[in-house]
């Protein structure tokens, strides 16, 4: 196993890529009674026209079929669910999709390898018929129609459609009402056997194990299958610029709720990290709990709570969102607006960038106290090629002059964008 290690925060990894292509992460913590599991592929709900590798078949799939997939997957031929199995050997046992991955997961302080055995069980054997295929339509179906309720999910919704054309992160990832009535059995096989190969997926363990006993122990489970070659996944062209800038929607909320999104056109390139620590110690400057805007407007009455602020991004899109409640959102934007004018124009104060920064760095090092939260960082940073350690080990990289260089290529007038829930009454 090839051994990485982050000397500052004195932690270290353990990575195995092995014969059927499948990568294996292993974080040892000691002295911790937790242990957690994610087991993940690269499947999400962008990944909808794709050529299959053995046989160079073009396949176009419904909106929502990954999701629906990690629903389906639990059900096993004799009438149980994986998902009570693991529950009843008192694991916290979840499983979820993204934009670009597919995930199933469990904690636990006991029953780890009772777990493992069942985890390793229902994800390497699917089961779909087409009874308990439609069966889950009808499940799905009102799954959808909840979210389209949540004035949050419309919000986020809304937000993208402003930024994107026809950018595949669009697509709700759980489809919609029409797109998953399409599904059938012959689908969901056909994408658990490109997708679902081991050379396409990832393991992590984190907990108190010995690297070289917990590899062997996932070694013994693993189905043999060959690795399958290349999934050669096909997108619409990168756009550039936004698609509109302005989206709003009217929903019971008991006052506005916001998402301000600035497109980053440029998007992943060699020093992604950077780039992200950059954007991170950007938003917590400009509205972040202890920026003087937050102080200002939150004191009258403006806004309601800290924003969130969030920076998404892939090979295939990058956006920045801050996201949360006021009377009056079009007042946070111009808050937001001339505070990024003024850091282009006057550059960032010395004193505050070195203080967020700070914060930011004690906020990544937190992260390593749970195992939770260091598995699914692993994961979903390999997802994208990312070692996680590098967000420590290269943050003293990130000096204000970069951070001033990112803030004028990246927050730029023309790419933002804003979409607003109204209350009902208004």
């Amino acid at each position: 196993m090839e051994r990485i290690e982050c000397k500052k925060i004195k932690e270290e990894a353990y990575i195995e890529k092995l014969e059927n292509g499948m990568k294996v992460i292993i974080i040892p913590k000691h002295n911790l009674d937790k242990k957690y599991i994610i087991w993940g592929t690269h499947f999400g709900s962008i990944d909808n026209r794709f050529i299959m590798p053995k046989t160079n078949e073009e396949v176009f799939i419904p909106d929502g079929v990954a999701h629906f997939l990690e629903h389906k997957m639990f059900e096993q031929p004799d009438g149980t669910n994986s998902l009570d199995t693991l529950m009843a050997l008192g694991l916290d046992a979840n499983a979820y999709t993204t934009n670009n991955h597919t995930a199933y997961l469990f904690e636990c302080t006991n029953n780890f390898y009772k777990g493992l055995d069942e985890l390793m069980d229902y994800v390497q054997h699917p089961y779909f018929t087409d009874e308990n295929v439609e069966k889950e339509k009808g499940i799905i179906g009102q799954e959808i129609k909840m979210y389209d309720d949540e004035p949050g999910w419309r919000l986020y919704m809304n937000a993208l459609d402003c930024m994107y054309k026809d950018n595949p992160i669009k697509i709700d990832i759980a489809g919609s009402v029409e797109s998953i009535s399409k599904i059938t059995p012959d689908v969901l096989y056909k994408c658990y056997n490109t997708f679902y190969n081991p050379s396409n997926m990832i393991m992590v363990v984190c907990g108190e194990f010995n690297p070289s006993e917990i590899l062997n122990e996932i070694k013994s489970r693993l189905v043999q299958k060959e690795e399958q070659g290349e999934i050669k996944r096909i997108y619409p062209e990168k756009e550039k610029g936004i698609n509109k800038n302005y989206k709003e929607d009217t929903m019971e909320v008991s006052f506005p709720i916001f998402a301000i999104g600035y497109k980053d056109d440029e998007g992943i390139n060699r020093d992604i990290v950077k780039k992200h620590i950059a954007i991170e110690i950007l938003l917590n400057m400009i509205i972040g709990k202890s920026s003087e805007a937050y102080k200002e407007l939150y004191e009258a009455g403006e806004l309601l709570s800290v924003p969130d602020l969030d920076y998404e991004f892939a090979e295939q899109y990058a956006h920045i969102l801050i996201s949360g409640q006021s009377k009056n959102p079009n007042k946070i934007k111009q808050k937001i607006e001339e505070i990024v004018e003024k850091y282009k124009q006057k550059g960032l104060e010395e004193e505050h960038f070195n203080r967020i920064k700070k914060k930011t760095y004690g906020d990544y090092v937190v992260e390593y106290n749970s195992v939770g939260n260091i598995a699914r960082m692993f994961l979903s940073d390999s997802m994208k090629n990312i070692n996680s350690f590098d967000y420590i080990e290269n943050f003293n990289e990130v000096t204000k002059e970069y951070v001033e260089e990112i803030l004028k290529n990246v927050f730029k007038k023309d790419n933002l964008v804003m979409s607003v829930i109204n209350c009902k009454d208004k």
